[in-house]
């Protein structure tokens, strides 16, 4: 657990932010934030004012350098900062700061800070601002060949801003993502307070993070944080947007898997706000298993929400069909939400956004993700786990009972995806395996409930049966010393969890 420290802090409001800084910004400070292009200075710049105004009464002024306030304006609408608005209430004011082809012409490698800081002042001073942004500093440095006038021209503005008592935010550019902390390597010596903005292409996908390279006397997390830039809620980082929240009293109310039997082995069904893991290849019974999950809720008045992300809508209605369920009359009658979509149309971290929206207005009582595998295809290791860490903070306040699935690498091992092995059966309270094994020329299956967290379950490997009414559970399976007596393959459930 990290320290409090003696310095005031300011927050941001931005989704997660706050965070990763211990509670905010240094307050009265200048801090630099760099990135290169697209990497989210602007919307984090914007953002500070923005949520500044909204959630803290705190008036700001913004400094453009190359957008102007028109474009800003209209680019913030649509995370619903209505920056009009409060212009005429007296809560935002712009500093137009960039300068016209002419002006610019007649004053060839020369800028007027000393201009520019008495505007700032000006405008601080008329609202009562206790916030500035600037966006960004590299439009004006470009004009100086030597990186020392950039370095005194930078600690002009940075001293300017701590007159004025300020918290502020100043943007630059960076030309490269792991090089070097701004375009001159002489701005973040001047400021007490350095983030970098990361726009990283990985396997073929965009991957921002954000970190903070120095708060000087204040302590902060470290390392890269991932984030994503929503149209709806702008800058947010995963996990840390959604964690912390008010703490609920753990339920201790079942609900039934959809499968009497699974329910026997699990002690009487699962926990209300449990978080379940279901293992196995494809065709172990996964997305069966699923389908009865749901439909049980909605038998049982509830509202269900699914994700899918293996099959088509018609797919899924088809063999739910199979099964003896509707699942267009059940959308129909506004208990079930099913989302069908390929991992490829979305970054990783924007699935998340989506789930959680999805969540917060059907307000589901149940939820699948199948499978988190498919989502493996888009992001990082790191990525997915992220995601499962920030589901499961969102389900488990609004006590959803939650399943994921998740395939292993082969139909006949026990070897799951390496990238989310271990992770996730720390992450999840009930942990099932289905598997397959060989016998006699025939392919035959097993259900293992490996972990159930606060419960008494089954510890038996039973052998399971699928039909056209769906999956029965029967009699556990011999020992393995029966079975290589038998001349049978080994048992292929998992010995430890983190062969799931």
């Amino acid at each position: 657990m990290l320290e409090t420290d003696a310095i005031e802090r300011v927050p941001t409001g931005i989704n997660g932010f706050d965070q990763v800084a211990i509670g905010g910004l240094p307050s009265g400070r200048p801090t630099l934030v760099t990135g290169t292009t697209g990497s989210g200075k602007t919307i984090f710049a914007g953002e500070f004012l923005a949520r500044g105004i909204a959630k803290f009464d705190q008036p700001g002024v913004f400094v453009t350098f190359e957008e102007p306030p028109a474009a800003i304006r209209r680019n913030f609408v649509s995370l619903g900062f209505p920056i009009e608005q409060w212009e005429a209430e007296g809560k935002w004011v712009f500093v137009d700061a960039a300068e016209s082809k002419d002006e610019e012409a007649a004053v060839i490698g020369a800028y007027d800070f000393g201009a520019l800081t008495s505007r700032i002042e000006h405008a601080v001073r008329r609202i009562g601002a206790s916030r500035v942004a600037l966006d960004s500093l590299g439009a004006v440095f470009a004009r100086f060949a030597d990186a020392g006038i950039v370095r005194r021209e930078s600690h002009r503005l940075a001293a300017a801003l701590n007159s004025l008592g300020v918290t502020s935010v100043i943007t630059a550019e960076r030309t490269s993502e792991y090089d070097g902390v701004s375009r001159y390597g002489v701005e973040e010596f001047v400021v007490d307070n350095v983030i970098i903005l990361r726009n990283v292409l990985v396997g073929e996908r965009r991957r921002r993070t954000v970190e903070i390279v120095k708060f000087r006397g204040a302590p902060h997390r470290t390392g890269e944080w991932l984030f994503t830039i929503d149209p709806h809620e702008g800058f947010v980082v995963i996990p840390l947007a959604f964690l912390g929240m008010p703490s609920t009293t753990a339920s201790s109310t079942r609900v039934s898997s959809g499968n009497s039997g699974l329910d026997r082995m699990c002690g009487g069904g699962f926990y209300r706000d449990a978080v379940v893991l279901l293992s196995g290849p494809s065709g172990s019974g996964k997305t069966l298993t699923s389908l009865k999950f749901l439909d049980e809720g909605v038998a049982a008045g509830e509202r269900c929400l699914g994700f899918t992300f293996d099959e088509t809508r018609e797919q899924m209605r088809r063999n739910a069909a199979g099964w003896g369920i509707d699942l267009e009359a059940q959308e129909e009658a506004g208990q079930l939400k099913v989302v069908c979509d390929y991992p490829e149309v979305a970054a990783l971290e924007d699935y998340f956004i989506r789930i959680r929206r999805a969540v917060m207005d059907f307000q589901p009582h149940r939820l699948v993700i199948d499978t988190l595998s498919a989502l493996e295809r888009i992001g990082t290791p790191r990525a997915l786990l992220d995601l499962v860490i920030a589901l499961g903070a969102v389900v488990r306040e609004r006590r959803i009972t939650t399943l994921f699935t998740s395939a292993p690498i082969s139909r006949f091992t026990p070897v799951q995806t390496p990238s989310i092995a271990r992770e996730l059966a720390s992450l999840t309270d009930v942990t099932i395996a289905l598997r397959y094994f060989q016998a006699a020329g025939m392919i035959k299956r097993t259900v293992a409930v490996v972990q159930n967290r606060g419960s008494a379950h089954d510890e038996a490997v039973r052998q399971i049966t699928i039909d056209s009414e769906g999956m029965h559970i029967g009699d556990p399976i011999a020992s393995v010393e029966e079975m290589e007596a038998a001349g049978l393959d080994a048992p292929p459930w998992p010995g430890v969890i983190g062969d799931i």
